[in-house]
């Protein structure tokens, strides 16, 4: 029986056989995606040199080249400087770089389209600079966009050859499925670990986890320009930093609040203000949060004030972290006199308290982040916790690759048990009714799925 990323492979040939048009996020998400190191960190430049990034430096926080105090090797030859990173080669004069004194120092210009003709990168005293175009292979890993959004939610050509398929079989597909899953979430922590250190990479996951789908790139990138290294040296004011630089503080913030939370929320204000000129970004490049839809309960600030929380115990939650079980106890029982009364900064006291993390929260951190990594390194321990997790709500991408899958089959909730099942079918979903695009006609799935009789 082959493996999953066999059977994967050997579609590949049928399902790409026309690459889609690439869809770039915003330049923010994809400057994340480069100090995450998600693109890589060897490179070859336009003109044939070899390029390797020694250290990816820091976030610039006002106008400027991206990321400063940069270290390069190009040639054998180390250079240190700023990194400029645009989306297209011409953003470079079209953004007035080739005549800012500013950017007369950067050392690399990387670009994820280049120009035809091509486009040079000149500084204002007309000197060259090396510039790199990100490979379009490295790119869609990096972003993990398929074809499609979303797929019909109907019965697929998959369905009849998994109902020939014995219950083990089945069993034997999605647990392959799920540890791909899990292999794919362990590689891109690793490359993170290897750029920023294994704290780092953690700070981010939990970030990222806290953030959810509408708020996790803005906490993974609140999670890079303060990184948890930093926080640890400044712990008694981590939290007016992580809310000033997210751009929740202002001078009159407490003058909206109730009595009882205004001398807390001027307090909170000061210590910012004392290190405001050093961390405040510019409107360019400020982080945007999403509260559409959002209930109280996960307001982006109380998912900070989460966040802040285990920033200050950090080295109680990083020994736990490979500790399941406590972990999850632990996180589940954090309180703070202020968030676990208040929905936002500025709200009424509720009489109810609240929980900061939730075990949803909680659970997602160990599926999607921390288990998967230890389940990597070939942990059993590590796969068999995972394995016993109960399954989350039914998302409306899990119930769509359900229903192709397994139709309305009688026994169909047997496979919808457990997380790492939700897990599984996310993954199929991803790699097969995601990138099909004929509608199920001629995906390679059905075909694939004798190699599990």
């Amino acid at each position: 029986m082959q493996c999953y990323s066999q059977l994967l492979h050997h579609s590949f040939p049928t399902l790409l056989a026309e690459a889609p048009p690439l869809e770039l996020p915003d330049e923010l998400s994809l400057q994340a995606l480069w100090f995450n190191g998600q693109f890589g960190r060897e490179f070859t430049s336009t003109t044939g040199q070899a390029v390797s990034i020694r250290q990816f430096g820091f976030w610039n926080r006002t106008a400027g080249p991206d990321f400063l105090h940069c270290s390069v090797e190009i040639d054998g030859i180390s250079s240190s400087g700023p990194i400029e990173l645009d989306t297209h080669a011409s953003d470079w004069v079209q953004h007035g770089h080739d005549t800012n004194p500013v950017f007369n120092d950067v050392i690399l210009h990387v670009v994820l389209n280049d120009s035809v003709p091509t486009q040079f990168s000149r500084t204002e005293n007309h000197s060259d600079i090396t510039k790199v175009v990100i490979p379009i292979d490295l790119v869609r890993e990096a972003l993990q966009h398929p074809r499609h959004a979303s797929a019909t939610a109907h019965i697929g050509r998959c369905y009849q050859p998994l109902e020939q398929l014995s219950d083990d079989s089945v069993d034997s597909l999605l647990k392959k499925a799920a540890k791909h899953r899990c292999q794919l979430k362990a590689r891109r922590l690793n490359r993170i670990q290897e750029v920023h250190g294994s704290d780092q990479a953690l700070w981010i996951a939990i970030a990222e986890t806290l953030g959810y789908r509408p708020n996790k790139n803005a906490m993974s990138q609140l999670a890079q320009r303060l990184p948890i290294h930093f926080l640890k040296q400044h712990s008694p004011i981590s939290s007016a930093l992580l809310f000033g630089t997210a751009g929740f503080l202002h001078p009159d913030i407490h003058k909206d609040a109730p009595a009882d939370s205004q001398q807390w929320l001027e307090e909170l204000w000061q210590s910012w203000w004392q290190h405001r000129q050093q961390h405040e970004l510019s409107s360019a490049r400020s982080i945007k949060w999403s509260f559409t839809g959002i209930r109280p309960i996960n307001h982006p600030q109380r998912r900070l004030a989460a966040l802040a929380l285990i920033a200050q115990h950090w080295p109680t939650f990083r020994k736990l972290s490979s500790q399941s079980d406590r972990c999850m106890e632990w996180l589940g029982q954090l309180t703070d006199p202020f968030w676990s009364h208040h929905y936002t900064l500025t709200s009424k006291r509720s009489d109810k308290k609240l929980s900061l993390i939730g075990k949803d929260r909680v659970r997602d951190l160990l599926i999607n982040h921390l288990l998967p990594l230890r389940i990597a390194e070939g942990d059993d321990r590590a796969w068999n916790q995972y394995l016993s997790f109960p399954a989350p709500a039914l998302s409306e991408s899990v119930n769509r690759a359900s229903t192709r899958l397994f139709g309305q089959r009688p026994d169909k909730k047997k496979w919808l048990r457990y997380a790492w099942q939700h897990q599984a079918l996310l993954q199929i979903y991803h790699d097969f009714c995601l990138e099909d695009v004929t509608e199920c006609e001629n995906c390679p799935f059905p075909e694939q799925l004798k190699q599990f009789s």
